[in-house]
């Protein structure tokens, strides 16, 4: 028994020691995980940056494409420019090649890829409401006439246009916008206009500015314009799900044709799709814009003139065309650019504001893909 008993102390030595040793193991395996992780995401933090950057040099690059293409053509924009062509997805290295070759090896993993939008080739929510003073803010009834013929063109109810202009005004009385003039959307009646503006004239008596387009009440009680809690200021299509009545499957289908800009603007001819033209212009209908978007192929419109004889060409009656509402040429533009820089990946929009005098470019924001 005496001699057994060494024994058995050298196996639980024995064991103990390798006990200690997986036990040191698991820890510093442990420890040189979580060191792993942490220079992963150090090194995920540094590409998601450097993305960032050449996302920022992008859009640098195409503001100046949007002010030489004012230069170039400064009361016009059409499809045809520079700036309606899209850049497919490209190696960085190709365009640093044309500097060194060493900076284009630095962007043989990097990728880039965008196109420049028209953003007043779409339906501006943002004219639904005007001010014709600074702090007023009235109803346009004559845009809210050609959102309703858009909404019905669509499939949607057209009755919506009036809940949304409401909701926009609402967002509004609230926000420092209120206090701009009036910029982009008629002040006066335009001649022509059919019975449905007429009926909406007489329901707007009595809360408008002169009898004119303006109203605070289009048809519509507003009970709650006073209450203590205000919707938010709309300032993307998406925020029309926040209006009663809208459906993700009628936002879907608005988005193509719908925006919301900072300040009321005039939709441009040159670039506006046929469902756009038919809504702003009264008595057209979507053939007829069709026909109109056709003959716009062969060329565009110098001015708001041309657009004047193209709209009779296309059989609209004659119509007067305010340069408020429509004109040929483009303030807003919207910006779509993907990065991808090895692992990272940076989907970006960015809306542009570029100067009609001095052609200089702003970005009014920057948002990107979740």
């Amino acid at each position: 028994m005496r001699a057994q008993n060494p024994k058995r102390q050298r196996g639980v030595a024995i064991i103990s020691a390798l006990l200690v040793v997986s036990l040191a193991a698991i820890l510093v395996s442990g420890m040189l995980w979580r060191q792993q992780v942490q220079i992963r995401r150090i090194e995920n933090q540094r590409l998601l940056a450097q993305a960032q950057w050449i996302s920022r040099s992008a859009l640098d690059w195409t503001r100046l494409i949007l002010r030489s293409e004012a230069d170039t053509s400064p009361t016009v924009t059409y499809l045809g420019g520079v700036w309606g062509v899209p850049i497919a997805k490209t190696k960085l290295s190709d365009f640093l090649g044309q500097i060194g070759e060493v900076r284009a090896q630095q962007g043989a993993s990097t990728y880039l890829s965008g196109s420049i939008e028209d953003a007043q080739a779409k339906f501006n929510l943002r004219n639904l409401v005007s001010t014709p003073t600074p702090g007023v803010l009235t109803i346009n009834v004559a845009q809210i006439q050609a959102f309703q013929r858009l909404l019905t063109m669509l499939g949607i109810n057209g009755s919506l246009a009036k809940t949304v202009a409401l909701q926009m005004r609402a967002g509004l009385a609230r926000s420092a916008t209120r206090f701009q003039t009036q910029t982009g959307a008629s002040a006066t009646m335009a001649t022509g206009a059919n019975n449905e503006a007429t009926t909406l004239a007489a329901i707007a008596q009595g809360g408008g500015t002169g009898g004119g387009n303006f109203t605070d009440d289009p048809g519509l009680k507003d009970a709650d314009s006073n209450a203590p809690v205000a919707p938010l200021q709309m300032i993307t299509v998406d925020s029309l799900l926040d209006v009663p009545g809208f459906s993700p499957e009628a936002v879907a289908k608005l988005r193509p044709f719908v925006t919301v800009l900072p300040t009321t603007t005039a939709v441009n001819m040159n670039t506006a799709p046929a469902e756009v033209i038919a809504a702003v212009v009264p008595g057209m209908n979507l053939s007829q814009a069709q026909a109109f978007v056709a003959r716009r192929e062969t060329v565009f419109f110098h001015d708001v003139g041309n657009v004047q004889l193209a709209l009779t060409g296309a059989g609209v009656k004659t119509v007067t065309i305010d340069p408020n509402e429509m004109d040929v040429t483009t303030k807003y533009f919207v910006i779509r650019g993907s990065v991808e820089h090895e692992r990272a990946q940076l989907e970006r929009t960015t809306l542009v504001y570029r100067d009609p005098t001095t052609h200089t470019t702003r970005i009014v924001y920057t948002r990107d893909a979740l």
